[in-house]
C-alpha cells in the first residue's frame, strides 16, 4: 500500500496524483493494477505467480524460509569479512535464591531476540549475568553452618539455600531492628548532651555479635581470596548453575557464558574510578564520588549518579563500567542489548551516558531491552511463585485436560513430556501476547485457559497440520510435483498471501523487537487456516487437487513452525485437546483480519 500524501508532491492533489498513476501503470507478470482507494494506492500480487513463488521458496527452504543471513554480515558487498557479534544478557537471578517468574520475562524476551538475530545471519553470544557477589553470601555460608544439610543441598540446591536464607533473614532482621533503635536513642542522647558510654559500648556489642558482621567477615574473608570461603562460594554457586541450566533446557534457553558480578575484576572497578576521574566526568561530593549529569540540559533527567560511597566502597554502576568495557576488550561485539526490567531504566540509561563521557567507543553499541512486571508476585507478601512450581503445575494442568480423551490420549508416546511441553507454552504465549513495557497480572487460571489466542491454541493449530500430513500421506517429492495453478479458491489464495508476508514479518520484528508482532502474526494465520479446513479438504480430494491442497498446508505448517520455534516453543505433532473450530463467516476476529 502506498500512502500517497506521504510523497508530498505538489501541483496535484493526493487522490488525482494515486488515480493518474493506478492508470499509467504497466502490465506486469507479477503484479494486478493497482486500486485506488481515496489517497492510497493498494496493489495485490496475482494469485497464481505469488503461488508458484512462495509454496516451492517454503518447501525448499524449509526452516530457512523467512530467514536472511545477510542482514547479519558486516558487509553485504563482501562475506570473507564476517558477520557481526552481539551480546545479549538475559534473566540474570540471583544465586541462592528461587527462579521466579519474574526472572521468567527476560528469559523469554531475551532467549527471543537470540533466536531473531541469528536468523538474520549475526553471531550471538547468549550470556546470563549472575548476581553471585555481595553480603548474601556471608548470610548463607553462616546460615548453611546452623541450617544447613547436605542431603537436602544435593537434592534441591537452590530451594534448600533459599529456606536457610529465610530462616537467617529471621535472626538478622531482629537484629538489626534492634541496633537501629539503639542508634535512634544514641543520637538523642548525644542531642541532649549526655553520656553515651554504655549506650555506644552496648550498640559495639550488638553489632559485634551479629549476623550481619559475621556475613561481612566472611564477605572480606571471600574478597580476600580465603581458600575456604572461596570454596563454599564456589559450591554454591556451580549448584546454583547446575539447576538453572535444567530450568533453562526446559524452557529452550542455552547460554554460551555464565557470567557474573564475581567476575568483574577490582582493577577494572578501579580503572573506571580512576579514568572518571581523570577525565573530569566524576567530582567529589560531601566525601563521595558522583557523576553529576544534570549540568546538561540533555541530561538533566538522570541527574547524580553515585559510583563511590563515602567509605570508598564501589557501587554497582562502577562495577557495569568495568564489565562493559571486559565484554568490548573480549568480545569485541557490535552491538550489546541489556534485557533488563524497567525499573532499571535510569540505571542502564546512566550507564550509557558515563561511558559516553568516558570516551568509549562502546556507548554507541549498547542498548537496553525493558519489559514490565509480573504483577501480584511481592515476596513480602509471601506471593511469590517459583518457576519450577509453575511450570509443575501448568503442566499437571494440561496433562489432566489430555486424559479426558482416552483415545487420542494413548496415542502420544510421552504424554507427560507432551503436557509439560503445551504447560511451558502457555506460560511463555501469555508472557508474549502483550508489548513488552505491558505490565501483567499473574494468572494461572487464564494461563491454562484453553478459549482464545493462547499457547495451547498454537500448539493444536501445528499438530492439526501435522495430522493432516499423515492422514494425507504424501511424499515431500509428490508435494514439489503438485499442479499449484488448482489453488483458485479465495480462502487458498488469501492464505499464500500471509505465507508469502512472514519473511517481512521477521524483518519487521528485528525493528520493533517485540515478541508480539511474531505472535500475532501466527495468531492471524492460524485462524485464517481453521476457517480453511472444511473448504479446502485434503483427504477426499481428487488426487492432483489432493496435493495442491497437501503442499498448501505444509507450506503453512513449515512458516507455523518456524515462528514458534523463533519465539522459543517447542512445536507438538500430536495434541489431544479439542478446540471449537469456527466458520470463517461466524469468526469476529477472522472478519476484521481476512484479505
Amino acid at each position: 500500500m502506498l500512502p500517497v500524501p506521504a510523497l508530498r508532491i505538489k501541483g496535484k492533489k493526493p487522490n488525482e496524483l494515486a488515480t493518474e498513476w493506478a492508470e499509467k501503470f504497466p502490465d506486469s507478470d507479477l503484479v494486478e493494477k493497482p486500486t485506488v482507494a481515496g489517497t492510497f494506492l493498494q496493489f495485490f500480487f496475482k494469485p497464481d505467480r505469488l503461488t508458484q513463488v512462495v509454496i516451492p521458496s517454503t518447501l525448499k527452504e524449509k526452516e530457512m524460509y523467512g530467514t536472511n543471513a545477510w542482514i547479519g554480515l558486516k558487509d553485504p558487498s563482501d562475506p570473507s569479512k564476517g558477520r557481526k557479534r552481539i551480546i545479549i544478557e538475559f534473566s540474570s537471578p540471583n544465586i541462592a535464591k528461587p527462579f521466579h517468574a519474574g526472572h521468567l520475562r527476560s528469559t523469554i524476551i531475551g532467549g527471543f531476540l537470540s533466536n531473531l538475530h541469528e536468523a538474520a545471519g549475526w553471531e550471538v553470544i547468549r550470556m546470563n549475568y549472575l548476581g553471585d557477589w555481595g553480603r548474601q553470601f556471608g548470610l548463607l555460608a553462616n546460615a548453611f553452618e546452623i541450617y544447613g544439610s547436605e542431603e537436602k543441598l544435593k537434592k534441591d540446591p537452590i530451594g534448600h539455600l533459599y529456606d536457610i536464607y529465610v530462616e537467617i533473614n529471621k535472626v538478622s532482621k531482629p537484629e538489626e531492628d534492634e541496633i537501629k533503635d539503639k542508634t535512634e536513642e544514641l543520637k538523642q542522647a548525644q542531642a541532649n548532651k549526655s553520656d553515651t558510654t554504655a549506650l555506644e559500648n552496648e550498640i559495639a556489642a550488638l553489632e559485634a555479635k551479629s549476623a550481619n558482621e559475621k556475613a561481612r567477615q566472611f564477605f572480606t574473608r571471600l574478597e580476600n581470596g580465603d581458600s575456604e570461603a572461596r570454596a563454599i562460594w564456589k559450591r554454591f554457586r556451580d549448584l546454583s548453575i547446575d539447576k538453572y541450566k535444567k530450568t533453562y533446557a526446559r524452557l529452550n534457553i542455552h547460554y554460551d557464558y555464565y557470567s557474573g558480578e564475581s567476575q568483574v575484576e577490582k582493577s577494572r572497578m578501579d580503572d573506571a574510578a580512576k579514568r572518571l576521574k581523570d577525565t573530569g566526568v566524576s567530582e567529589d561530593s560531601q566525601g563521595a564520588v558522583v557523576v553529576d549529569l544534570t549540568k546538561d540540559p540533555k541530561t538533566k533527567k538522570l541527574g547524580k549518579a553515585l559510583v563511590q560511597k563515602r567509605d570508598g566502597s564501589s557501587l554497582y554502576l562502577t562495577r557495569d563500567i568495568g564489565e562493559a568495557v571486559k565484554r568490548y576488550e573480549l568480545y569485541r561485539f557490535d552491538k550489546m542489548i541489556y534485557v533488563v526490567a524497567s525499573q532499571q531504566d535510569l540505571h542502564l540509561a546512566q550507564l550509557f551516558k558515563i561511558l559516553e563521557l568516558m570516551g568509549h567507543e562502546i556507548s554507541d553499541k549498547c542498548q537496553h531491552i525493558n519489559f514490565g512486571m509480573v504483577l501480584g508476585m511481592s515476596t513480602r507478601k509471601g506471593t511469590v511463585k517459583f518457576l519450577d512450581d509453575i511450570l509443575r503445575d501448568v503442566g499437571e494442568k494440561m496433562h489432566e485436560v489430555m486424559q479426558k480423551n482416552e483415545v487420542k490420549y494413548s496415542q502420544v508416546e510421552d504424554p507427560e513430556q507432551t503436557a509439560d511441553t503445551l504447560g511451558i507454552t502457555a506460560v511463555m504465549v501469555q508472557d508474549m501476547t502483550g508489548k513488552r513495557i505491558n505490565n501483567y497480572e499473574f494468572d494461572l487460571a487464564r494461563m491454562t485457559s484453553f478459549e482464545g489466542d493462547t499457547g495451547p491454541y498454537l500448539q493444536y493449530a501445528h499438530a492439526r497440520l501435522c495430522s493432516i500430513t499423515r492422514k494425507a500421506g504424501l511424499s515431500s517429492e509428490e508435494l514439489k510435483s503438485a499442479d499449484l495453478s488448482l489453488l483458485t479458491e479465495p480462502h487458498a489464495i488469501n492464505l499464500v498471501r500471509v505465507l508469502s508476508s512472514w519473511p517481512d514479518v521477521v524483518q519487521n520484528t528485528l525493528k520493533t523487537l517485540e515478541p508480539v508482532t511474531v505472535l500475532s502474526y501466527l495468531f492471524k494465520m492460524t485462524h485464517m487456516l481453521s476457517s480453511s479446513y472444511d473448504l479446502l479438504k485434503v483427504v477426499g480430494s481428487e488426487p492432483e487437487l489432493k496435493k495442491a491442497r497437501m503442499a498448501l498446508y505444509e507450506s503453512a505448517r513449515q512458516v507455523l513452525n518456524n515462528g514458534m520455534k523463533l519465539l522459543g516453543l517447542n512445536p507438538v505433532e500430536r495434541y489431544v485437546v479439542h478446540f471449537e473450530i469456527y466458520p470463517h463467516d461466524k469468526n469476529p476476529w477472522l472478519m476484521a483480519h481476512s484479505m
